[in-house]
């Protein structure tokens, strides 16, 4: 290993920002850009790394050392992928510190800084851009392709842990008006360009066997000790004891108030928030979490100390938090798992609103959108394009249509169309986008033919622009089949939908969750024309059959509480009550309800269409007074929520009628 000059012995050094956030890139005491050979040790560059645990452990060279020397040396960009505390940070920063010495170390602090970053990087003839974390770096004014162009002399260098990395392919699962298509399309090619190395949490017996050579080193000896459930990296990163030691901090007179600042910094992570939380954030977002284990009961610290048990590593354990005054704190990602998988508490989105400026506005709202938080997601799109985030445009619009209001979402849409037409043209990518998501909204707002007939202009105009098997194009094609069926037209639905599986299957694979999604349209559009008579009936058990293999596939695939699966279980609880089974279809629709409040929250229309259904099938099962009542229900909350003549309203409505209908006349 290189030895490490005396201007290195000094690190950390302090972040010296130019002028704002936009120039806080790492610097020497002397205001310079250091090189890559005079950073000692991997750990964040803003002078909070874990000195109190002295020098790093010698290195010990991990499997994918030589596949990721490789990809240093002939690519501009490589990405290395883990779970936290992998050692994602340690293996690129030994790999770029043996190939590249020399070259300019070039790291922003904040993604406010990614522009000049790329700028100053571009001008150096040899430099390296760091992006440890590269998730904190997307997004309005992070890294984009057309930066990453201007990088060609320029290595790039980002870390991402497996969570955010499945994260942002997953938005390519998902249709297109679940999250804002110009941005993350951009992303996903972004992300195709980069070459990806993926390192593993457990080491190998080979790995382990070279860190036998270090046993001198007490560190990784004890990792060795501490047996193969942990990788060594993870045990040296103190780690495998975080969990345990955030949980006892809620004992009343330990350190409770220190375990809610912990709490309020992993959920802000979890909500979107893509940079470290403001201290002053932290010192008012962490009482709600306080008091709801018992608040002054629990005799808590002050805030100054709890935040600096939070900070501290000990013998056994690293730091529950990481960061700085200065620069803010972020929660350890090892703990996002012990967090459990709850939704984000409503008192956590509504305090990060209330200060959320136009970025974190903007990154706020793709979360809440994903995680059908759309209430969240309508306010912080409002945010972020009010303060001038262009980008939020399109998926606020989306995100006020899927929150049940399709008709003023439609509007709106048409507004972006023309807008689009005019600077772009009708088949650019973003005028398609747009365009789809018009044609949706417009059969969401109850007009199925004329969505049917945009759709196939559309899957034309893409066909032309983007090519036949581009997702762009099979999501307009799956539309367009769906909305010829609900136009009425189930067999042509069924033609439309058996080429486009076969399509989808030949590109994208059997496991995709855009191919889940077309035999789940085909099995329903296929016993949708099913004659009443036997054939009927053979034709409706093999529709169950077929559910219930999709069904499995979905949860083997994608998971329980995925939203894919969860129509899967929609579909089987709509043919149960087709089929007359009206006591299987009333638990069906219950427990479906129950599971889409649980990952939606109780106003989503997804969840209004469950309980609406579960309230038709207490209706068939005799059951009327239930049934009013649940009625009520929905109609006092789900009108607050859902445009006037909703078409879920219509139904509650006529569904309340036929329960008053049924009732028997005075004798």
């Amino acid at each position: 290993m290189r030895a490490v000059s005396r201007r290195a012995a000094a690190w950390p050094w302090p972040a010296k920002p130019a002028a704002g956030p936009a120039g806080a890139l790492l610097r020497t005491p002397a205001g310079r850009i250091p090189r890559v050979r005079m950073r000692a040790r991997p750990e964040t560059a803003d002078g909070q790394t874990a000195g109190a645990r002295g020098a790093p452990p010698a290195y010990v060279e991990r499997d994918v050392g030589p596949l990721l020397h490789e990809a240093l040396a002939r690519a501009g960009f490589v990405l290395v992928v883990g779970e936290p505390a992998a050692g994602l940070t340690r293996l690129a920063h030994e790999a770029v510190r043996t190939l590249h010495p020399r070259h300019a170390f070039v790291r922003p602090l904040t993604r406010a800084a990614l522009p000049e970053a790329v700028r100053l990087a571009a001008r150096r003839r040899r430099a390296v851009l760091w992006l440890d974390d590269l998730a904190e770096h997307l997004g309005p004014d992070g890294l984009t392709t057309a930066r990453l162009d201007a990088l060609r002399r320029t290595v790039v260098v980002a870390t991402m842990r497996t969570e955010e990395y499945e994260r942002h392919r997953a938005r390519e699962t998902s249709r297109l008006i679940g999250s804002d298509g110009d941005a993350w399309r951009d992303q996903r090619e972004l992300l195709r360009r980069a070459v990806v190395v993926r390192l593993d949490r457990r080491w190998t017996p080979a790995e382990r066997s070279r860190a036998e050579a270090r046993r001198h080193d007490p560190r990784i000896a004890a990792a060795l000790g501490a047996g193969e459930r942990f990788g060594i990296a993870e045990v040296l990163a103190g780690a495998p004891g975080l969990p345990a030691r955030w949980d006892e901090g809620w004992a009343a007179g330990a350190r409770p108030r220190g375990a809610a600042v912990v709490a309020a910094a992993l959920d802000c992570h979890r909500a979107g928030l893509r940079r470290p939380v403001d201290v002053d954030w932290l010192r008012a977002l962490h009482r709600p979490y306080l008091a709801a284990r018992g608040g002054d009961a629990l005799r808590p610290e002050a805030f100054a100390e709890a935040l600096e048990w939070a900070c501290r590593a000990d013998g056994a354990t690293g730091s529950l938090l990481t960061g700085s005054g200065a620069r803010g704190y972020t929660a350890c990602g090892y703990l996002l798992a012990a967090a459990g998988p709850g939704p984000v508490p409503d008192h956590l989105w509504r305090a990060l609103l209330a200060r959320a400026g136009a970025e974190d506005a903007y990154d706020l709202g793709l979360t809440a959108h994903q995680e059908g938080r759309l209430g969240h997601a309508v306010l912080a799109y409002t945010r972020a394009l009010g303060a001038g985030v262009a980008a939020a445009e399109l998926p606020l619009a989306l995100a006020v249509g899927d929150a049940g209001r399709p008709r003023r979402a439609a509007a709106d849409l048409a507004g972006i169309v023309r807008r689009r037409e005019r600077r772009l043209g009708p088949r650019h990518p973003g005028t398609l986008a747009a365009r789809h998501q018009l044609a949706h909204f417009t059969g969401e707002a109850g007009n199925a033919r004329a969505a049917a007939a945009r759709f196939a202009v559309l899957v034309a105009d893409a066909r032309a622009a983007l090519g036949p098997g581009h997702p762009d194009t099979l999501a307009a094609r799956h539309e367009l089949a769906y909305f010829t069926g609900a136009a009425g037209d189930p067999r042509s639905a069924v033609r439309q939908l058996e080429a486009l599986l076969a399509d989808r299957l030949d590109i994208l694979g059997p496991d995709h969750a855009a191919t889940l999604a077309a035999r789940r349209g085909l099995i329903w559009f296929r016993a949708a024309y099913a004659a009443p008579a036997a054939a009927g009936a053979v034709r409706a058990a093999g529709a169950e059959r077929q559910l219930a293999e999709l069904l499995a596939d979905a949860r083997r695939v994608l998971g329980p509480r995925d939203p894919h699966t969860l129509a899967v279980r929609a579909t089987q609880a709509a043919l149960a009550a087709r089929a007359g089974r009206c006591a299987e279809a009333v638990r069906s629709w219950a427990d479906l309800a129950a599971d889409r409040t649980a990952v939606l929250g109780g106003q989503h229309p997804h969840v209004v269409h469950a309980r609406l259904e579960w309230a038709r099938a207490l209706i068939a099962d005799g059951r009327p007074e239930e049934a009013r009542e649940l009625l009520a229900g929905i109609l006092a909350t789900a009108g607050r929520s859902l445009e006037p003549g909703h078409r879920h309203l219509r139904l509650a409505r006529e569904l309340g009628a036929a329960v008053t209908a049924a009732e028997p006349g005075p004798p």
